[in-house]
C-alpha cells in the first residue's frame, strides 16, 4: 500500500479509542484497489454521512462501479467520521482519507460529494477541512482537487455553492466520467501555479468546464442579487458561461450496467442487502414530490436484466435479502412478471425479496399474496393524505378501498403491522385532514383484528411538509412552528386504539431543512458559522442542537420569515431558477395555478 505509514498510525493510535473501528479500515469484499502509479486520474466519492448510511446508498455503489470499470481511473470512498474519530484525527494530525488506499483527500484529482439530505451540509465542511482542502472554492488553486457535488440537494445548489467548484443535477452516470476526464485534460495542459496566479488559473479551467458541459454549474460565475433582503436574480460575471444549466439525463437506462459486485460492509448497516434499481423516474406527478420532477423521464430496465444482475450480485456478496428500487415499484410495467421470476430464482436460495415504494392502487390488493411473507412482518405504504379532496389537490390519485383491501390481504398472509407515511402542513390543510390520518390508521387496525383476532400495530409517521425547489408548491411558504406544534398535539389527542402509534417528525429539524433547501447563497454563511461553532452529524438526534443553528441564522442576519414562511409571487425569480428541469417552469406554474383554484373550491366546500 502506498500510504502504509498513515494506515499504521490509524490502526495503532486512533482505532483503539473509537467505537466501531471496522468502519474506518476499508478492505471490504468487492473493494477495488488500484495502484495510483498505473492510472491517469484519482477520484474519491465522499458521502457526507457516516459509514452505516453511506454504505447503504445505492447511487454510490453505481458510480463506484462505473468509474472503476475504467482502467485509467481509480475510484475510492470516504465517509464522515463519527465525532470520536474526528477528535482522534485532529489530535494526531490524521487527514480525511480514502478507505481503499488511505490516501488523503487533498491528493485526489477529483472529490465528489453526494448531497442527499440538507441537514448533512455541515458534514461536507468537516470532510473538506479534515482533508486539507480549502472550504471556499475561491480559495483553491489548480493544486487542489476539483470539488463537485450532485444528488437531490443540488436541485437548489445555492446554499452549498460557495463550497463547491461545480454542481450537477440529474443523472450522475454520464456526467461524472465527462467531468473527470475534462478536468484531467485541463490539469495536464499546463503546470499548476500557486497563490493568486493559481487561483486565476483554476478560474479559467472552471470556465472551460462551464462552457463545454451543459450540466456543469460553476457557482463563482453567477453573482446573486438582492433587494429589500430578498433574492431577485443572478448576474453572470462572464458572458461565455450559459445563462441556465441543463440536467444530465440518461436516455437508455437499460444500457447502463447495474453494479453486480456490491461492497459488503464489515459492520451492520442500515440496509444490508442487494439493491437493484428497476426503474428511474415516476409515472405520476404529485405536486409535493421533488423526485418525480427531477428524475424525468421515466425509464425502465427489462426483467431479464434485473434478474440476471440480482443473481450475479447474490453470488458476489451472499446477502440474504434483495430489494428492488424505484420511486414507485408497483408501477413498473412488468411488475408481476418480475416478482414471479425473482421468487422462482431466489426463494430456493433462501433470499427474501423486499419491495419498498409500493403505490396504493388496485394492484396493492394482490401484492402481499404475490410476495408472500417468510420474514417480513410489516407493510409500508405512503398515502400522504387521508381524504379524497386533498388527494386531488396534491395529485396523488389513490383510493382508500384499495389501501384497506391491500392491508386485509397482507394480514391474511401473516403480515402483522402496517406503517403509513403522511404529510402535515400541506397547502390548504384542514382539521378534517388531520382527523382522516387517525381514522385511516384505526380502520386498518380494526381490519387486522377482523383477520387476525387482535388489533394490528399501525404506525402513522407524520412528516412536516417542506415546499421543495422544482415542485408546483415551490412558491408556497412553509407552515410555522406553532402550526406544527398544534397539529401534532391534535393528532395525539384523537387516538382511541392503543395499537395505533403516531410518530411526528421533529419540528426544528423540519424548519431547518426548509431553510437549507429553500434558501439562497446567504445560507452558506449560516452553514459555515454553525459548523465552526460545533455543528456535527446533525441528522443524528444525539448531535442536533437547534439553538446553535437558529443563533447562526440570527447572527448572519437571515430573516427566517422571508426565507421560509413568506410565499413567493408567481413572477418572482427563485434562487434555483437558473437550474433547469424537464418540462421547466411553465409546467410548474400551470400546476400551481390549478392548485390555487382547487384550494379555493375546497375552502368554499368546507
Amino acid at each position: 500500500m502506498l500510504n502504509q505509514p498513515l494506515k499504521d498510525l490509524v490502526t495503532s493510535k486512533l482505532l483503539p479509542n473509537v467505537q466501531t473501528p471496522a468502519q474506518y479500515l476499508g478492505g471490504e469484499l468487492n473493494q477495488v484497489c488500484k495502484d495510483h502509479r498505473q492510472v491517469r486520474g484519482k477520484l474519491c466519492l465522499a458521502f457526507p454521512d457516516v459509514y452505516t448510511i453511506g454504505m447503504s446508498h445505492h447511487g454510490l455503489q453505481v458510480l463506484y462501479t462505473l468509474m472503476n470499470q475504467r482502467e485509467d481511473w481509480a475510484c475510492e470512498r470516504t465517509y464522515t467520521p463519527w465525532t470520536d474519530m474526528e477528535q482522534q484525527m485532529r489530535r494526531h494530525g490524521v487527514p480525511q482519507y480514502s478507505l481503499e488506499s488511505f490516501t488523503p483527500l487533498s491528493d485526489f484529482d477529483v472529490v465528489g460529494f453526494s448531497l442527499q439530505y440538507e441537514i448533512c451540509s455541515v458534514n461536507v465542511l468537516t470532510m473538506l477541512d479534515l482533508g486539507g482542502i480549502p472550504l471556499r472554492a475561491e480559495q483553491r488553486t489548480m493544486r487542489d482537487p476539483l470539488v463537485i457535488a450532485g444528488g437531490p440537494c443540488a436541485q437548489n445548489p445555492e446554499p452549498m455553492a460557495p463550497f463547491m467548484d461545480l454542481l450537477v443535477t440529474g443523472d450522475g452516470e454520464p456526467a461524472l466520467p465527462a467531468i473527470c476526464d475534462a478536468w484531467l485534460r485541463l490539469q495536464e495542459a499546463e503546470p499548476a501555479l500557486e497563490g493568486e496566479a493559481g487561483r486565476q488559473q483554476r478560474a479559467e479551467a472552471l470556465a472551460e468546464l462551464a462552457r463545454s458541459l451543459p450540466y456543469a454549474y460553476v457557482p463563482r460565475f453567477y453573482q446573486p442579487e438582492y433587494r429589500d433582503g430578498r433574492f431577485i436574480g443572478h448576474q453572470r460575471t462572464r458572458d461565455d458561461v450559459p445563462a441556465t444549466i441543463e440536467p444530465s439525463v440518461i436516455s437508455d437506462l437499460e444500457g447502463i450496467p447495474l453494479p453486480t459486485k456490491p461492497l459488503v460492509p464489515f459492520v451492520e448497516c442500515v440496509h444490508d442487502r442487494i439493491s437493484i434499481e428497476i426503474m428511474r423516474g415516476c409515472p405520476w406527478q404529485c405536486r409535493f414530490c421533488q423526485s418525480t420532477v427531477i428524475k424525468r423521464p421515466l425509464r425502465i430496465r427489462s426483467v431479464k436484466t434485473i434478474v440476471d444482475a440480482a443473481l450475479e450480485s447474490y453470488r458476489n456478496s451472499g446477502f440474504n435479502e434483495l430489494s428492488i428500487l424505484s420511486l414507485s415499484s408497483s408501477d413498473y410495467p412488468h411488475f408481476e412478471e418480475l416478482v414471479t421470476e425473482l421468487k422462482r430464482v431466489f426463494r430456493p436460495l433462501g433470499v427474501n425479496i423486499s419491495v419498498p415504494s409500493l403505490r396504493v392502487n388496485d394492484q396493492l390488493r394482490s401484492i402481499a399474496e404475490l410476495l408472500g411473507n417468510t420474514r417480513r412482518s410489516s407493510l409500508t405504504l405512503a398515502p400522504e393524505v387521508a381524504r379524497d379532496d386533498m388527494r386531488e389537490q396534491i395529485r396523488k390519485k389513490i383510493k382508500n378501498e384499495d389501501l384497506f383491501e391491500g392491508c386485509r390481504v397482507a394480514f391474511r398472509n401473516n403480515y402483522e403491522s402496517v406503517k403509513l407515511y403522511f404529510l402535515c402542513g400541506l397547502p390548504g390543510e384542514r382539521r378534517v385532514d388531520l382527523d382522516g390520518i387517525i381514522e385511516m390508521a384505526e380502520t386498518i387496525a380494526r381490519i387486522g383484528k377482523e383477520e387476525r383476532g387482535r388489533f394490528a400495530r399501525v404506525t402513522a409517521s407524520v412528516s412536516n411538509f417542506v415546499p421543495k425547489a422544482h415542485t408546483p408548491y415551490q412558491w408556497n411558504g412553509m407552515q410555522r412552528r406553532e402550526y406544527f406544534e398544534e397539529a401534532h398535539r391534535y393528532l395525539w389527542s384523537r387516538r382511541s386504539i392503543r395499537s395505533v402509534n403516531v410518530k411526528c417528525h421533529d419540528i426544528d429539524t423540519s424548519l431547518l431543512e426548509g431553510v437549507l433547501s429553500r434558501g439562497d447563497r446567504r445560507v452558506a454563511d449560516v452553514i459555515e458559522l454553525a459548523w465552526r461553532r460545533g455543528a456535527r452529524l446533525d441528522s443524528w438526534n444525539e448531535h442536533f442542537e437547534p439553538s446553535r443553528w437558529w443563533q447562526a441564522i440570527a447572527d448572519v442576519g437571515l430573516d427566517v420569515d422571508v426565507a421560509l414562511h413568506e410565499p413567493y409571487e408567481m413572477g418572482a425569480r427563485l434562487p434555483w431558477d437558473h437550474v433547469n428541469v424537464k418540462y421547466g417552469r411553465p409546467f410548474l406554474e400551470k400546476e400551481q395555478t390549478r392548485s390555487v383554484i382547487q384550494l379555493s373550491a375546497m375552502a368554499d366546500a368546507t
